[in-house]
């Protein structure tokens, strides 16, 4: 007998941006799900029609497809699954396992404010619960559980361990309210049923709900699901991560240039761990996620991890690959590449332009060479780069440019040349050059520029370097 299908699921709710915390859940979710030849499901759990956006429900879509987590089937919207479940609560009425609540919203603000008073627990306790439904009135109600009142519920959590619940602390929950709508709770138990889920991996903000959820399953008699409550994101002062810590939406990741990649590994081990392992690959990922792996405490999100960790991945990627990427960076912020031969050279200087970039804003900043116009403005320090002795250096290069084979040792050998001609470094000469090249004091190597840029631009940028008037010193 061959063991049943792992199946997990992501069911973030359409109000908002997608949050960082979602796109981990979710991500722990794929990795255990992919990790086993299991299903990972998606379901919009979009009840809450008032706070419910299309725009949300596809900022989810767009978060999960960037990150590369791809779910199997449809995605599945909550709203449209309410006739399924006003149907399970209808036969829980039936089977007894639920009731008809006809108290008023008054009836039970006073039976808590009455219990307030005298010192006793507020948790309503319906006197419709053992009712005859013969005393039944012709008046609006609610469908409530009928939740066992003595023992207790325990939530065999793969995390949090054996949580227990006291049965006599928990009310006998709304499941269908008086306009036949159902409940958040009642909804999630019956779709996780229906969807197969074997594996419910979310926060441990919802661990209460799951003793709740579970009385669900025992009164249906459906198999539980394995439990797994992971702690939630916190920013680096420990504190519930917010806006005051930086950014909390995927895409804001997304637009500040990460590699998908580099998030994938990094929201990986935050909160996870595998040994000593920092920087992983997918394919590592998938074998060795587990749920043991996931610690009890809150994860910090700390960026110098992400951005080291995002450097590694941009340093190790495939350069076609990163470039293909680095284009759709761009047309998420409404740009694009020029035209192809900026793209071609863009190509050939990204073996080195990935070694030093952590992020795609930094690519951009680095490979601003490629992309100036002449005339260069020249930033300030490049512009003290350029006095009368630098530039009349750069003029007794240019002959040895127009002449030598256009390749980095060739180059090389002629600046070098030039410098000892002038018993100077070779130092001496890329200051000079780099702000000829680029018009800026941090650029990649000035013979990798000019590699890439070819001899033709490289000239024209020394011609309009040399004849650039150095500023005068105020008086």
């Amino acid at each position: 007998m061959t063991a049943a299908q792992i199946v997990t699921r992501i069911a973030p709710s359409p109000t908002g941006f997608m949050h960082i915390g979602t796109a981990r859940a979710a991500l722990f979710n794929w990795l255990y799900a992919r990790g086993r030849g299991g299903k990972f499901l998606l379901r919009i759990e979009d009840t809450d029609r008032e706070r419910s956006t299309d725009e949300a429900t596809q900022a989810i879509l767009n978060g999960l497809t960037w990150l590369g987590l791809d779910w199997d089937g449809d995605a599945v919207s909550q709203f449209a699954r309410a006739d399924r479940h006003a149907d399970i609560a209808n036969e829980m009425l039936a089977s007894g396992a639920a009731y008809k609540c006809f108290s008023t919203q008054e009836e039970i603000q006073a039976f808590r404010e009455a219990a307030r008073a005298e010192g006793k627990s507020t948790l309503f306790q319906s006197p419709w619960r053992d009712a005859d439904a013969t005393t039944h009135p012709d008046a609006p109600y609610v469908v409530r559980l009928r939740a066992p009142r003595d023992g207790a519920t325990v939530v065999n959590d793969e995390i949090q361990g054996e949580v227990t619940f006291q049965n006599a602390n928990l009310d006998d929950m709304v499941l269908l309210r008086s306009d036949g709508t159902p409940t958040y709770m009642l909804a999630v138990v019956v779709d996780d049923h229906d969807m197969g889920v074997t594996h419910v991996i979310r926060g441990d903000d919802h661990l209460n709900n799951a003793a709740r959820q579970i009385q669900i399953y025992n009164a249906m008699s459906w198999p539980l699901p394995v439990y797994a409550h992971m702690p939630l994101v916190h920013g680096d002062d420990g504190k519930k991560l917010s806006k005051r810590h930086g950014a909390t939406g995927v895409e804001e990741y997304r637009d500040m240039g990460y590699p998908a990649a580099a998030m994938r590994n990094y929201l990986t081990r935050l909160g996870w761990s595998h040994g000593d392992d920092e920087f992983f690959s997918d394919e590592q990922a998938r074998a060795w996620f587990d749920l043991s792996g996931i610690g009890k405490a809150p994860a910090r999100l700390d960026m110098k991890k992400l951005n080291n960790i995002s450097g590694q991945h941009m340093a190790a990627a495939d350069d076609a690959a990163l470039l293909h990427e680095y284009k759709e960076y761009l047309a998420g912020l409404g740009q694009n590449l020029p035209n192809a031969d900026k793209e071609a050279q863009l190509a050939q200087a990204m073996c080195f332009l990935k070694q030093s970039a952590k992020t795609f804003e930094q690519l951009t900043e680095k490979s601003w060479f490629i992309f100036a116009e002449r005339p260069l403005s020249y930033e300030p320090k490049s512009a003290k780069a350029l006095n009368n002795v630098s530039r009349g250096i750069l003029s007794e290069l240019t002959p040895h440019l127009q002449n030598v084979s256009w390749n980095r040792d060739a180059l090389e050998a002629a600046a070098t040349a030039v410098a000892e001609a002038h018993e100077i470094g070779l130092g001496k000469i890329a200051a000079p050059l780099r702000a000829a090249l680029a018009g800026r004091t941090a650029t990649p190597s000035v013979f990798d520029m000019m590699l890439v840029i070819g001899r033709d631009e490289t000239i024209a940028r020394i011609a309009d370097a040399i004849a650039f008037e150095e500023p005068s010193a105020p008086t």
